[in-house]
This record gives C-alpha cells, structure tokens and sequence, in this order.
C-alpha cells in the first residue's frame, strides 16, 4: 500500500518558517479534502489546516494567520507553508484525509517540527 510521506521538518527558531510537503497516493487525493495535522508530546493530534478539492481553506485558530494550506493534484502533494514560529507548534506533523471525509488512510511517519526560543 502507497504510504502518505511527509517532509521539510525540522528545527527552527522562534519567528522563523518551514514549508511541509506531503506526498499523497492519487487514490486518495481523488477523494476530495486533504488536512494537516499535529501532535505535541503528551498530546492528542489535533487538526492544523484543511483544504478542499477546491481550494476552499480552513485553519484552527492558533495558526490563522500565520500557516497556509496549499496543494498540487498533478503532483499529489499537499503543503504546509509555516510563518512566525511558536515555541506551541513544536509537534510532529502529518497529513491525511480532511475530517469531513469521515475516516483516515493510514498515518504515515510525520515530520518532526521544532521551534526553539
């Protein structure tokens, strides 16, 4: 089974950005909605930003602003471009399915994002 792979994590200072990329099989990019996700240490993931097949955009609060979603269906990749760091977006983060859609393909390994004060 093709593996969701995500990219272009890594350690960052605060204020600093990343661009996340996220390569994706096409049957599932077919589907429709695709998100990012995140999962701090001792913490449940959470959702991050989601995009339509569309490229209608939803954010959770902490990051409006700051992260924008974006995708490229003829190169199944869904990307995450990540301003003015925080310390709190310190997480692992993964891509998937957006939570419309009612359930997941499996998780692949995530990127590790590390925002250093």
């Amino acid at each position: 089974q093709v593996q969701l792979v995500e990219s272009g994590g890594g350690l960052v200072q605060a204020g600093g950005s990343l661009r996340l990329s996220c390569r994706a099989p096409r049957s599932i990019i077919n589907i429709g909605a695709m998100a990012w996700y995140r999962q701090a240490p001792g913490k449940q993931r959470e959702l991050v930003a989601a995009i339509t097949s569309g490229g209608s955009t939803n954010y959770a609060d902490s990051v409006t602003g700051r992260f924008t979603i974006s995708r490229d269906n003829t190169k199944t990749t869904v990307y995450l471009q990540m301003n003015s760091l925080k310390t709190d977006d310190t997480a692992v983060y993964y891509c998937n399915l957006g939570p419309g859609v009612g359930r997941f393909y499996p998780w692949g390994q995530g990127t590790q994002v590390t925002v250093s004060s």
